[in-house]
């Protein structure tokens, strides 16, 4: 049986022990909309899997890039549409080549994006 990602449950003290971050800072991300983790009956945090590898991220961007927080949502945020447009592309692929169109071209990197060449583009 896969465990599914989100189903972590660690508690605020362990987070913070783990990567050396005072709780104060985790309330901080969860505050600005950084982090989202969920909450007991008893309104206690509890850290997925999921939470922590955006917070490995979030303190990539923030400890080794020096990446203020403002900067950091502006990441999220594009990294977060990113995810859905392939999302969304993947599932056109799907219905394309289910109504049988099996030459639709696939997006030749993992992130999807396109390769541009030098022919149309213009030097000044």
């Amino acid at each position: 049986m896969a465990k599914d990602p989100r189903m972590g449950a660690y508690m605020i003290g362990v987070v913070s022990m783990r990567y050396g971050v005072h709780p104060q800072t985790l309330r901080l991300y969860e505050r600005e909309g950084l982090l989202a983790p969920s909450r007991t009956e008893g309104k206690t945090r509890l850290y997925s899997d999921e939470d922590l590898e955006r917070l490995e991220f979030i303190l990539n961007l923030t400890r080794d890039l020096g990446v203020n927080l403002a900067g950091v949502e502006v990441v999220l945020g594009l990294r977060d549409r990113l995810h859905h447009m392939q999302e969304d592309l993947e599932r056109l692929a799907q219905v394309l080549e289910a109504a049988g169109l099996k030459d639709v071209p696939q997006p030749t990197s993992s992130t999807g994006l396109v390769k541009l060449t030098t022919h149309g583009l213009r030097k000044r």
